[in-house]
């Protein structure tokens, strides 16, 4: 037989850590309040609840500058219209309109055109007859040649408006668009990336109430020195928890087995599936039985006081279990070597 001394532990152990990053340089959050060690919970109780008041100032302060950066998407959204409708405005308004008085110009050259030619027509056939003096004659060219220059000046006008004009006007326009839609991507990105700060304190500020992930029974994750003395760390209000740090397990009190620590003398002794008894300080009169499950194979760290003494955990499954045990007591086991 080997004999040693142990603890209770259930087989199912569910770790509640702390999810909440640490802000302004602190080392952790404060615990406001902790559920008392040994309470019976159900999936969904509330276990605890952290200081958010550093997460709800940052994100007042944020929502401050989602809407700022919300007016900043509007105004960069009527920039993109206005470019838009300026050009469409110049392409349905000003420019046909700038043609049509071009082409009106044409029309008018054209007449007047017309009708000095004809007035030349017949002044020459005055002049030839000595009816009209030449000076009469040299009026009615003039009046030819200036309508011809404003009919050409019209017409050249009306190729530069429709052939380089539009375009240059055009390639404005797109240049506005394409600088007013750049400035509105900008404007929608700095958003995003200010409404994903937004939710994620949000986020930040829901994990400071910490709910049962499963039923069981309340166990603070105190730590203690390897050293000895007092505990490092104590799962109360006001204590410090850094993210990811384990605040509480919740133990399965369903399922318990035992953690004996075994001299390394006696460890070759023992096997998984070696029947063992199990006597509970705390339950008088009480023996179990129970089942070798494991036996480590490497050494448990030895504490400041006892380095040289290497020990190995060995687990032994309680088979029939009672109601009345609860993790963390001490336990004395029995193992029936071969």
């Amino acid at each position: 037989i080997v004999l040693e001394q142990g603890e209770l532990e259930s087989t199912s152990n569910v770790d509640v850590v702390c999810k909440v990053r640490a802000r302004g340089g602190s080392a952790g959050t404060a615990i406001l309040w902790v559920i008392e060690e040994g309470s019976v919970v159900k999936e969904g109780d509330k276990l605890v609840e952290l200081d958010s008041s550093a997460l709800e100032t940052a994100y007042n302060e944020k929502r401050i500058v989602v809407i700022a950066a919300e007016s900043a998407v509007a105004a960069a959204e009527a920039l993109v219209e206005q470019a838009k409708i300026s050009r469409e405005e110049y392409l349905e308004g000003l420019f046909q309109n700038e043609e049509r008085l071009i082409q009106s110009e044409m029309a008018i050259a054209e007449q007047g055109l017309r009708k000095a030619q004809l007035a030349l027509e017949s002044t020459e056939r005055l002049v030839a007859k000595g009816l009209v003096k030449s000076l009469q004659l040299e009026a009615d060219q003039f009046a030819v040649a200036n309508n011809r220059n404003l009919l050409e000046t019209a017409q050249n006008r009306l190729r530069v408006l429709q052939n380089l004009t539009r375009q240059k006007m055009l390639v404005q326009f797109d240049s506005a668009i394409d600088a007013a839609e750049a400035q509105l991507a900008a404007a929608q990105s700095a958003l995003e990336e200010e409404q994903g700060d937004l939710r994620y304190l949000e986020k930040q500020i829901a994990l400071c109430v910490i709910n049962a992930p499963a039923a069981g029974v309340v166990i603070h994750a105190n730590e203690y020195s390897s050293r000895g003395g007092n505990a490092e760390f104590v799962v109360e209000p006001g204590a410090i928890v850094r993210e990811r740090q384990t605040i509480l397990r919740l133990p399965d009190p369903t399922k318990m087995q035992v953690r004996a620590k075994v001299n390394e003398s006696r460890i070759t002794l023992i096997r998984p599936g070696m029947p063992a008894k199990i006597r509970i300080d705390a339950v008088r009169d009480m023996e179990l039985v129970g089942r070798v499950s494991k036996v480590n194979r490497y050494a448990e760290p030895g504490s400041w006081f006892s380095s040289s003494i290497k020990t190995y955990a060995t687990i032994v499954e309680i088979l029939d279990q009672p109601d009345s045990i609860r993790t963390g007591m001490t336990a004395e086991v029995q193992i029936f070597v071969e």
